[in-house]
């Protein structure tokens, strides 16, 4: 947990901005299961987040969200931790507030990766089964 959070936050950030429709968040969240997208402006500034959450609790139904741009239901106040932080920070934020996705900005504000619960759990694996001695055929219930 002591090393840099930039050794495994994803850079390759799907973001939308505060003017698109819903429909690009129902989107890209549904279908392309992501669970949280960071909003940004034309600069790449974090100016929010929307989660498949905030779709769910505002009640609208899918025919609706053309009519609803992301800023209408963005959550504008956000955590955020810096690149050079460390991983156990994240891992503190993310117990500490059941977050599951945390922002990765710059000194300026701009967004530089996003670090999840899931890129925990990958990290302390890898640490631990470094080989993957442990990875056994999965079992489904049907």
């Amino acid at each position: 947990m002591n090393e840099r959070i930039s050794s495994i936050m994803t850079t390759n950030v799907v973001t939308v901005q505060p003017e698109e429709s819903l429909e690009t968040v129902k989107h890209l969240l549904f279908e392309k299961h992501f669970h949280h997208l960071p909003v940004v402006d034309a600069t790449g500034k974090l100016e929010g987040i929307i989660t498949s959450w905030d779709l769910i609790k505002s009640n609208k139904r899918f025919e609706e969200y053309g009519d609803f741009k992301v800023q209408d239901l963005m959550t504008v106040k956000v955590a955020t931790l810096g690149p050079n932080d460390l991983v156990g920070a994240a891992a503190m934020v993310f117990l500490k507030h059941l977050f599951h996705g945390l922002p990765i900005v710059d000194d300026d504000r701009r967004l530089v990766g996003i670090i999840t619960t899931h890129d925990i759990l990958k990290y302390e694996f890898r640490k631990e089964y470094p080989d993957d001695v442990f990875v056994r055929e999965t079992h489904w219930v049907e």
